[in-house]
């Protein structure tokens, strides 16, 4: 009897799974992933899929999402009205329009004019600079972050919030509770709630928050605003890396973030708000006042476009931006990420680029952080080699600077990698740049990465031993899954 019961169960739970896969849709490879999975791992297959095979958020999330989008638009509305780039506009070039419209499409707002952006790739000195910006600050001071680590100069960040909340300024940090784990546990943050500033863990974890929604979706966002005329943004997290993962054996981590001033600081200030909102349910309305958001007037010239994703935000619209790109390409493609695990779709689009003729490189880390991704990661190497693609490891340390440059005149730059998880399951924000001098200087900080990497050749890379080809290959399978 009792065994008839589980066979009843798992054929209920088979039926289950089978049912929501077919009417979910997803991608087939996935949907295929998945279903082997409850097949070949009875009851824990599906308990699995239950867990993170979806893309589900908590309904009241969803519901504040939802409402955000509309609110977004209205935070944004006094920057778009005054410094928004007009269709047609002389400073983009025929294959720059579509792509501006497209961010525009997907991630509701379009590029704005007035940016003045500067490009910086030394840790050290970016925070302390971040420091001198919050000292700086007179009415708000917006910060988002994966990780805060103690240690070396972001003590130095801590303590200008401090002084920032001491004088009246309103401070707002808003961290992932699963990336800084750690520090959530350390002193730090009572430090800073004793001083005035406001905390927040972004996406808690839990068993019953695991049951309401998937627990690996992440607040992978890297944002300083301060007055909404000042922001940063990039790759690196609230960490010194002469502090950071020093037992992983994979060198210090590699940055590069970019400091801008104009209406773009008040469009990245307005992700962060809405983040803040999401995250705890406050009366949008208080928190522009308290915070005192306003048009940002312009600083410099550079059209800039922000495109801030994850899910319930943006559909696909980070993958078809990173299509877009990719396919505009007449003659170079450059690109930096720490994991390199491409949807089938960004594979195709990079080796048809190689077949036109475009010069497409591709610079990783030689050493990263992850088992998993290092050996998923390489399985993709054989195909985007052999169709025409560069790929160089970097020696040193973990290159984690996530760009895209095209032909020298039209950028991404932001936090999102070249891998699934950032498409579809991570919060992220990347900027699309249309402005060559900028370009020029992203383009000659990939060159110095690429100074200090080996190029992989086909051959002897083909000739690797079959026992590494077949985890490869088994790590490449369960990408989906992620």
């Amino acid at each position: 009897m009792l065994s008839f019961f589980i066979i009843v169960i798992h054929a209920l739970l088979m039926a289950a799974v089978i049912l929501r896969v077919l009417l979910r849709r997803p991608a087939r490879g996935v949907a295929l992933a998945w279903l082997l999975m409850a097949v070949m791992l009875p009851y824990f297959g599906a308990l699995l899929y239950f867990l993170i095979g979806e893309r589900r958020i908590p309904c009241s999330r969803a519901e504040r999402i939802a409402r955000l989008q509309g609110d977004f638009r209205r935070i944004t509305a006094p920057h778009v009205a005054k410094n928004r780039l007009l269709r047609g506009s002389v400073q983009l070039t025929p294959e720059q329009r579509p792509l501006e419209r497209a961010g525009e499409s997907f991630f509701g707002a379009p590029a704005f004019l007035g940016n003045r952006m500067a490009l910086a790739s030394n840790a050290l000195d970016m925070l302390r600079r971040m420091a001198a910006d919050i000292d700086a600050a007179r009415t708000s001071v917006l910060v988002e972050f994966y990780i805060w680590n103690e240690g070396g100069l972001t003590r130095d960040v801590l303590e200008a919030l401090v002084r920032a909340a001491g004088r009246g300024v309103k401070c707002l940090v808003l961290i992932d509770a699963l990336g800084a784990g750690k520090w959530w546990k350390s002193g730090e943050p009572d430090t800073l709630r004793a001083a005035g500033v406001e905390l927040r863990a972004a996406l808690p974890v839990g068993l019953l928050r695991g049951i309401a929604g998937r627990a690996d979706l992440r607040l992978h966002r890297k944002i300083i605003a301060v007055d909404g005329r000042v922001a940063w943004t990039g790759s690196m997290n609230m960490v010194d890396p002469r502090f950071f993962k020093q037992d992983a054996g994979v060198g210090e981590w590699v940055d590069a973030m970019v400091r801008i001033e104009g209406p773009v600081a008040g469009a990245l200030a307005a992700v962060m708000i809405s983040d803040w909102v999401a995250e705890g349910g406050d009366s949008l309305g208080e928190v522009l006042a308290e915070t005192a958001l306003a048009p940002t007037p312009a600083e410099g010239s550079v059209p800039v476009q922000v495109l801030a994703s994850g899910p319930g935000e943006s559909g696909d619209g980070l993958l078809q931006i990173m299509l877009a790109l990719i396919s505009a390409a007449r003659r170079e493609v450059v690109l930096t990420t720490p994991y390199f695990v491409p949807e089938d779709a960004l594979v195709t689009a990079l080796r048809g680029a190689a077949a036109r003729g475009v010069s497409v490189i591709i610079v990783l880390p030689r050493r990263i952080d992850s088992l998993l991704v290092r050996h998923a990661s390489r399985s993709f190497f054989d195909e985007v080699i052999s169709a025409g693609c560069e790929i160089h490891e970097f020696r040193g340390g973990l290159l984690h600077t996530k760009s895209i440059t095209i032909d020298g005149e039209q950028a991404m730059f932001g936090t999102a990698n070249i891998d699934m998880r950032s498409i579809w399951l991570n919060y992220e924000v990347s900027l699309l740049v249309f402005d060559k001098d900028f370009v020029t200087d992203l383009r000659a900080l990939q060159q110095g990465y690429l100074n200090e990497s080996d190029a992989v050749m086909l051959v002897p890379w083909d000739k690797r031993p079959m026992g590494t080809r077949l985890v490869e290959s088994t790590m490449r399978l369960l990408t989906p899954l992620l």
